[in-house]
């Protein structure tokens, strides 16, 4: 996956009747709602900007509706499966991915109960399948409704994707705002001289080695492209010469972004030593995100290999709304 793609996802779950729910933006959470206090909590800066727009009515109106439908999900569940009493879990990720150079964007949606899979949408075939006895009722009864079918297609191809490209703009807007974080690392004396650039948007950076004033590419590696678990990126330029050389030469790292220039003059006194953890790409796997979050421990239960999988794939911009019932 590159990194113009994106992602928006969905995550739902029901234990009784009261509902919360979390939206995060790569990794990281821009808002809560739960249906006790009904009212949206923005958790990012950019986002009080969304709640004080047009659309932030709507965004409201969607978390509603979806309490109410996840009150009748489990309900239903628990019919199916025999059960009268104690404390069940239901959940559910949806969402759509969306890639914007091509255009391209799909759907997908899994309903979970107790933590185990119960019924999965297939978007290519537009019909749903599911791995449990008890899920059979509900595949044919929700296969058989074509007109529901379609209304789904048409939101995740549609819909699901104005959402996603609405908060990229939001994000997009106030990243831009910010300046690139220059720094000069070394592991030790003998290690190559790194100069690591992050907190920058858009992608585009350009790292130059000076040696006395002249541009400078022996001896120099440049590093992939990474982005950060804020949706900003990181990249980093290796300098790989002797201490004595550079101690009698003058080296500058100047990056340019935006048309801003920035630069670091490599000297004993601006390295720093044993800093190498800012080196580690900060992209946010999900298993983290939900730790962070300690009522998510019930949702992680539900998350299978697959999904997990697909959800951490590098490069991809996630967008994830996690409710819950309790």
């Amino acid at each position: 996956v590159s990194l113009n793609e994106s992602v928006l996802q969905l995550f739902h779950g029901s234990v009784c009747f009261t509902i919360s729910s979390v939206a995060a933006l790569d990794g990281r959470q821009i808002d809560y709602y739960d249906s006790e206090i009904k009212m949206l909590i923005p958790r990012q800066d950019w986002m009080k900007e969304f709640i004080s727009g047009d659309r932030f009515k709507e965004y409201t109106e969607i978390r509603e509706r979806v309490q109410q439908t996840n009150k009748i999900n489990i309900t239903v569940l628990m019919q199916q499966f025999n059960q009268t009493h104690g404390v069940h879990t239901y959940q559910r990720m949806y969402g759509c991915e969306w890639d914007n150079e091509t255009g391209a964007s799909e759907g997908f949606d899994q309903h979970g109960y107790d933590g185990q899979d119960f019924i999965l949408l297939d978007m290519k075939e537009l019909r749903y399948f599911t791995p449990v006895q008890q899920g059979v009722i509900t595949m044919y009864k929700w296969n058989n409704n074509r007109a529901q079918l379609e209304l789904l297609r048409q939101y995740y191809q549609y819909e699901c994707v104005n959402w996603l490209q609405h908060f990229l703009m939001l994000r997009k807007v106030d990243l831009e705002r910010g300046t690139p974080e220059v720094s000069l690392l070394q592991k030790d004396p003998s290690s190559p001289v790194v100069c690591h650039v992050t907190s920058f948007y858009p992608s585009g950076v350009t790292i130059t080695w000076l040696r006395n004033g002249q541009e400078h590419d022996e001896d120099v590696d440049l590093e992939e492209l990474l982005p950060n678990e804020d949706g900003t990126f990181q990249r980093t330029s290796f300098l790989n010469i002797p201490p004595d050389e550079w101690e009698k030469n003058q080296f500058v790292c100047e990056v340019q972004h935006r048309g801003r220039t920035f630069r670091k003059i490599l000297t004993a006194d601006e390295i720093k030593s044993n800093n190498s953890k800012l080196l580690i790409n900060k992209i946010m796997p999900l298993n983290k995100m939900l730790n962070d979050i300690d009522d998510f421990a019930i949702f992680k239960v539900y998350m299978n290999a697959a999904a997990s999988a697909a959800i951490n794939k590098m490069g991809i911009t996630f967008l994830r709304i996690i409710l819950w019932q309790d």
